[in-house]
């Protein structure tokens, strides 16, 4: 009879002892998660949380977009541009500053935005699962601290 192989529980006491690793982990499986969703509605994340922000607060310059975002700023010029290519976004010389451009949503913008968050509370009810309501906020509320929001 062969024997089993015993692989051992090591992660969950890595995780206690390094959050940071935890953290970094819970990262990747939330971005990997996160892609997957964006991408059924043929959006990449940061070109949601685009569209999302513009029709939020209205037009932006890409640097604002990208420090509010916390999207690289050379990444925010490749979903700028994208995002324009698909006619869901328009650039125009910002009126306060004609050195910058001001990214505006567009109707069309704003109908592959509705597509999209339309499934985003069931996309989060389904990859937090293992969270009640109440440690979701909790979650929340503690990494919004660690990142000083």
């Amino acid at each position: 009879m062969p024997s089993k192989t015993v692989r051992p529980a090591y992660f969950p006491a890595l995780a206690a002892e390094r959050p940071d690793i935890a953290m970094c982990r819970a990262s990747a499986y939330l971005a990997r998660a996160a892609d997957a969703h964006a991408t059924q509605h043929g959006l990449g994340v940061g070109q949601h949380l685009v569209l999302k922000m513009l029709d939020a607060v209205g037009p932006c310059s890409q640097q604002v977009l990208s420090e509010e975002l916390r999207i690289d700023r050379s990444v925010m010029v490749n979903v700028c541009d994208d995002l324009e290519q698909s006619g869901f976004v328009r650039r125009e010389r910002n009126p306060d500053d004609r050195r910058s451009y001001a990214v505006t949503i567009t109707d069309e913008g704003r109908e592959r935005l509705a597509e999209a968050e339309s499934t985003v509370s069931s996309y989060l009810d389904e990859t937090f699962a293992p969270l009640t309501t109440s440690e979701r906020a909790q979650l929340a509320a503690l990494v919004n601290k660690l990142l000083e929001l």
